[in-house]
């Protein structure tokens, strides 16, 4: 019944797909293996895990056995000698610690060659080791024999001997135990970084399992032949006498600098292809940082490794099945493709916020040139004032969120309280002089969790005026632009009238023309801003919904109907959320289409913390989402790359009849599996949308008065106490988590 259940995303189809050439050694698509099935998910080497990596990968997804062997020479797989760091082990056992020597080390902990095989089947249960990952699983599953992964029937089983030499100091041969196995085992392939056990089993096996050198990290010693992995693997005549292929971390081929960017290539690949041998990378996973190259986006690095135009290594160890599975069958070789039209709803636009602001900083010119790049259909402005009359585009009035203010007018710091609760220093009490000065900042919403964007362009670019921001996308090949004014209201009495810039700005640049091919959404959360745009029949006005929504009624819909041709919301608007679990859809994309309206959505991120875990760290999965589940008809995001590559991939066309594809979320089919009482109570519903919700005061006339005081931040009422850096820190990544709930 579990297979059942969770066989989620498979595709059986008789196919007409092209074929494609690949740079493996033997030219065949590289293969996907499982490092202890779906571990990115799961705890590792479960019986979940195993399932839903069989599920929810490639036909031919490879599951990975990584192997201990019990006192009675019983074989599961687990990863790590000691198992008390992955298992209850220490709790159901917890006298049963030892201390052994391995190598030149004194090793403390549990070990499975302490316990026999009914002990740790019957008793020992398997937890999570990695905090990103759901801890919700803990205690479900026992640990898993080899014998269960071959009971699955998958094609291929990868078992990896990592501590050969460990047993054998304690009498256990895991050699006699793998050639002792049933021939109707699919144990395609055998895998250690000892080469003295490689030398032996290889010569002892029959049939096609291949022998794989693991290489440990290059100062790490082989302590047969007494080198260092790194030299072995420069001199890989060495090895090929006895083994088909080689296993090395994904660094030996695309190493980065001290800085985390990519440095050219190793010539590995090459020179093991030109000795006729595999080569195979590790430690692929969606949560794990490895390069700024890859603006978090998974499936970037793996096509870094199988569609570049030197090499393709033969096989990625992951765990992450889906996003190596989508990158091979859906991403590779779709580079030079051009992106369906989005006319006749053939796909949602690809809308920028504040340009490509997870590369550069938002709103500068860099973030602009590289959305244009990436193949945005619309690039959008929000509107700031400057003290005189300067209409520019910035990510928020406070420039202390996205610019170097900071450094330059803290006596300008203050509190209004009609723009946001804290303090800050805000665009509209500096000249455009004095804000040319500063420098853009680039900072992630996650920076504090140590998920930095592309520091090395931090302070790179420069800000844009509105008139310069539609020169530039009057030049490019976007399909449109948004314009967003926030604040209206309140610049009013400071003397600023942003309407008026906006429209001046727009009519200045013949964006009213029926002539002008572009689109022009007018973007704004006040009904009032959008009712002055009605004068002009060209321009489509969306209208911002904020903050979540659960619904909205009918005469609230009627409202919107008054003032807008569309609509905005956040993600938690549309997709219900428990525990980072996805519980459900609402259904307010169709009762705005229902009513001849349009939905946009976002703000899309990489990042992995801000995905529930159903779509597996994957901002694919989450695009997919969005387009083929929820058919909304725009996602706004800040890596409009991302989505431009999904949309280019034959599998963002759902009516194609392919062997695997980039599937929507299932909302609930993980919730089904969480043990009972292991979510938090579900959080109360947001709020139905209702016409008083919808409809805004008139906007006032500009003054011509003086504005009114700020509070400087000094006087302000109470202010919290200070906290040590590492408090900061704490607080900031537990608030990393929370966002997910709220957005």
């Amino acid at each position: 019944m579990l297979l059942i259940l969770i066989l989620l995303h498979v595709a059986n189809a008789a196919l007409d797909e092209p074929v494609q050439t690949w740079k493996t050694l033997d030219g065949s698509p590289p293969r996907v293996i499982a490092r202890g099935g779906f571990s990115g998910l799961f705890p590792e080497s479960s019986v979940y895990a195993y399932q839903f990596a069989l599920s929810n990968g490639l036909p031919d997804v490879v599951l990975y056995c990584d192997l201990q062997l019990s006192s009675d020479a019983k074989g599961f797989c687990r990863s790590g000698l000691r198992l008390d760091k992955s298992t209850t082990i220490s709790k159901v056992f917890p006298k049963r610690d030892k201390t052994y020597k391995w190598g030149t080390e004194d090793i403390y902990g549990w070990f499975a060659v302490d316990f026999t095989a009914d002990e740790l089947e019957n008793n020992v249960t398997l937890e999570q080791t990695i905090y990103s990952r759901p801890s919700t699983f803990d205690g479900v599953m026992g640990m898993y024999k080899l014998d269960d992964v071959a009971g699955l029937h998958p094609g291929d089983i990868w078992v990896n001997v990592e501590y050969n030499s460990f047993y054998k100091d304690h009498k256990i041969r895991i050699e006699d135990y793998l050639l002792a196995l049933p021939k109707e085992f699919p144990i395609s392939y055998i895998s250690s970084p000892d080469i003295s056990f490689l030398k032996s089993i290889g010569g002892k096996l029959k049939g096609k399992t291949k022998i794989i050198m693991r290489s440990l990290y290059e100062n790490a010693t082989e302590p047969n032949i007494m080198k260092s992995y790194g030299d072995i693997m420069k001199d890989l005549n060495i090895i090929k006498p006895f083994v088909s292929g080689i296993l090395v971390p994904r660094h030996f081929i695309w190493p980065t600098n001290k800085e985390e960017y990519l440095l050219p290539s190793t010539s590995l690949v090459k020179n093991a292809h030109a000795l006729g041998l595999e080569v195979y990378a590790a430690g692929f996973a969606n949560d794990i940082f490895a390069s700024y190259n890859y603006s978090y986006d998974p499936a970037a690095e793996y096509l870094q490794f199988i569609d570049n135009p030197d090499f393709s290594v033969d096989g990625v160890l992951t765990d992450f099945t889906p996003t190596a599975s989508g990158s091979i069958a859906c991403l590779a070789h779709t580079k030079g493709n051009a992106l369906p039209p989005t006319i006749n709803d053939e796909r949602p636009l690809i809308i920028t916020h504040n340009g490509a602001s997870g590369v550069f900083a938002g709103c500068t010119d860099l973030a602009y040139q590289q959305a244009v790049r990436d193949g945005a259909d619309i690039i959008d402005c929000s509107v700031r004032m400057s003290n005189d009359g300067v209409a520019f585009c910035l990510s928020s009035a406070d420039l202390t969120t996205s610019t170097t203010a900071t450094t330059t007018f803290m006596t300008k710091v203050v509190t209004v309280s009609e723009i946001q609760n804290k303090s800050g220093i805000f665009s509209f009490d500096l000249s455009w002089s004095e804000i040319q000065t500063l420098k853009p900042d680039l900072n992630g919403p996650y920076a504090q969790a140590g998920l930095k964007r592309n520091p090395a362009a931090k302070n790179a670019g420069k800000f844009l005026t509105l008139p310069e921001f539609l020169d530039f996308a009057k030049t490019s090949n976007v399909s449109g632009i948004l314009i967003e004014i926030e604040d209206a209201s309140y610049l009013a009495t400071r003397g600023l009238g942003v309407v008026d810039a906006v429209s001046s700005a727009l009519v200045n640049a013949s964006y009213d023309k029926e002539s002008n091919q572009q689109r022009v959404f007018i973007q704004s959360d006040d009904t009032s801003v959008l009712s002055v745009f009605k004068k002009f029949p060209k321009f489509e006005r969306v209208l911002v919904i904020d903050p979540v929504i659960s619904d909205a009624s009918k005469p609230s819909i009627d409202e919107i109907k008054e003032f807008a041709h569309a609509v905005m919301v956040s993600r938690g608007s549309l997709v219900r959320v428990n525990g980072f679990f996805l519980t459900g859809f609402s259904d307010l994309v169709e009762k705005i289409h229902d009513a001849n309206l349009t939905l946009h959505v976002g703000v899309l991120k990489n990042e992995f913390m801000n995905f529930g875990f159903d779509y597996f760290a994957d901002p694919m999965i989450e695009i997919a989402t969005y387009s083929s589940a929820l058919a909304t008809d725009g996602i706004v995001t800040e890596f409009p790359s991302t989505a431009a590559a999904y949309f280019k991939s034959p599998c963002s066309d759902m009516t194609k009849n392919l062997s695997y594809s980039i599937y929507s979320a299932n909302p609930g089919s993980l919730e089904k599996l969480v043990p009972l009482g292991a979510l938090p109570p579900a959080l109360p519903p947001a709020p139905v949308l209702e016409p008083a919700d919808v409809i805004d005061p008139p906007l006032p006339p500009v003054a011509v008065s003086s504005p009114p005081e700020s509070t400087p931040k000094g006087d302000e009422g109470a202010s919290a106490p200070s906290s040590s850096p590492s408090i900061c820190l704490l607080v900031a990544g537990i608030a990393a988590f929370l966002y997910l709930s709220s957005h």
